[in-house]
C-alpha cells in the first residue's frame, strides 16, 4: 500500500516545481532584475500564487508591494478604485502583475486599468485574470524563447493580411478582412521595455477585424463563463454577419441564452473586436481556462472592445468575450499556415 503515496508525493512534488518555475518565468517575461519595483495586484483566492511571485522577485533583491482587491471595495469591481490609482501612483512601480479570479461585471474595472498602467505609469505588464496553479504548471512553463520565434514569425505573416479564412473540425468556417492602418499586435511573452504588457501565459497575434462574416463554433468562452463553465460540454455556434454576431445557438439552450443577453447588454458588445491566432505550441487541447486556451494554436475571436489604444480601432464596448474553437485550419491570403492545429509555416 506504499507505492501509491510515494508516487502521488513524486507527483505533488514535481507539480510544486512546475509552479515554481512558472512564477520565475512570469518574471523572466517581465525582464525583473533588482532596480526594479514590483506592484502586485490579487485577491484572496489567488493570494498563494501572487505571493509566490512576489518570493521570486525578492530573491532577484526588487521591491515589492502586494495589495489585494477585496481591500478596495466589493466585489465585483465594476469601476477602476481612485484609491487603487492612488497606491499605484505613491509605489511608483517599473513592473505590475494582476494575478487574481474573474468575476461578472469586472471587464469594466480591467479595460482603464491597462492604459493607466502601460500609458500613463509607463510600467511593464504582466497581466493574469484567471491564472490558476495548473496554469503557473502548464502554459506559463512553456519555452519563451520558442514563443517569441513562433509568434512572430505568425506577426509577419498576418501584418499586412487582406483576408484570412479559418474553418475547424466542429463546424467553424468564417472569413475576416482587415483595415490597412489597425495594427496587428504580437503577445510573445518578452516584455523587457517600459509601457509594454501582455496577458500570461502568452503566446498569441491579435488584431481588431474590418469584417467578419460566418460562423465560429467554440468550445471555450471567456470573461467570467470561463470560470462557470470550463470546456463546454456541448459548443456554442455563432452566427456573424457584417461584423455582428447575429445568432448564438448551442444544445445547451441556457448558457447559450446567457452569453447572447450578455453580448447585447451593451453597445457594440456583439461586435467583433478581436480576430487572433494563438502560438503556444506546447499546448494541445483546451482545460476551460480562457487565459491559456485562447494561446492554443489556432483561432479565437472576441466580441466587444477591440483595444483602441494598441489597435488603432475606432469604436469601443464596456465588454470583451472571447470564443475559442478547435482544430482549425487557417488561409491567409490563400496561403495555408495551419492544418488541423497544426501550423505549416
Amino acid at each position: 500500500m506504499s507505492q501509491p503515496a510515494i508516487t502521488n508525493i513524486q507527483s505533488d512534488s514535481n507539480f510544486e516545481a512546475r509552479v515554481q518555475r512558472g512564477a520565475e518565468n512570469a518574471l523572466n517575461c517581465m525582464g525583473v532584475a533588482a532596480t526594479d519595483r514590483l506592484f502586485i495586484l490579487t485577491d484572496y483566492e489567488r493570494g498563494a500564487i501572487a505571493r509566490r511571485v512576489a518570493a521570486a522577485a525578492l530573491d532577484r533583491h526588487a521591491a515589492v508591494s502586494v495589495h489585494f482587491l477585496e481591500h478596495y471595495g466589493k466585489r465585483p469591481l465594476t469601476s477602476f478604485p481612485e484609491s487603487l490609482r492612488q497606491d499605484l501612483q505613491q509605489f511608483h512601480p517599473t513592473v505590475t502583475f494582476y494575478i487574481a479570479t474573474t468575476r461578472p461585471g469586472e471587464i469594466g474595472f480591467r479595460i482603464p486599468l491597462l492604459p493607466f498602467l502601460t500609458q500613463e505609469l509607463r510600467v511593464r505588464h504582466g497581466h493574469m485574470p484567471g491564472i490558476d496553479e495548473r496554469l503557473m504548471a502548464e502554459g506559463m512553463c512553456a519555452d519563451y524563447d520558442q514563443v517569441y520565434e513562433i509568434t512572430n514569425k505568425v506577426y509577419e505573416i498576418v501584418r499586412q493580411a487582406e483576408r484570412i479564412h479559418v474553418t475547424s473540425a466542429k463546424g467553424s468556417d468564417l472569413s475576416a478582412t482587415f483595415h490597412k492602418h489597425w495594427k496587428w499586435i504580437p503577445c510573445h511573452g518578452r516584455y523587457h521595455e517600459q509601457g509594454q504588457w501582455g496577458n500570461l501565459p502568452e503566446g498569441e497575434v491579435f488584431t481588431a477585424p474590418a469584417d467578419v462574416n460566418g460562423v465560429v463554433v467554440c468550445d471555450v468562452l471567456g470573461d467570467f463563463f470561463s470560470a462557470r463553465y470550463g470546456v463546454l460540454k456541448h459548443p456554442v455556434r455563432i452566427t456573424i454577419k457584417n461584423g455582428y454576431a447575429t445568432e448564438v445557438t448551442s444544445e445547451d439552450t441556457a448558457v447559450a441564452k446567457e452569453l447572447r443577453d450578455y453580448l447585447f447588454s451593451v453597445p457594440n458588445g456583439n461586435r467583433v473586436g478581436e480576430f487572433a491566432i494563438g502560438t503556444l505550441i506546447s499546448l494541445k487541447q483546451p482545460v476551460g481556462n480562457l487565459l491559456q486556451d485562447e494561446k492554443i494554436p489556432g483561432l479565437h475571436i472576441a466580441f466587444g472592445n477591440p483595444y483602441p489604444e494598441y489597435t488603432g480601432a475606432d469604436w469601443d464596448a464596456r465588454i470583451h468575450v472571447d470564443v475559442v474553437p478547435t482544430t482549425c485550419t487557417i488561409e491567409v491570403d490563400g496561403r495555408l499556415i495551419m492544418r488541423d492545429g497544426e501550423f505549416c509555416l
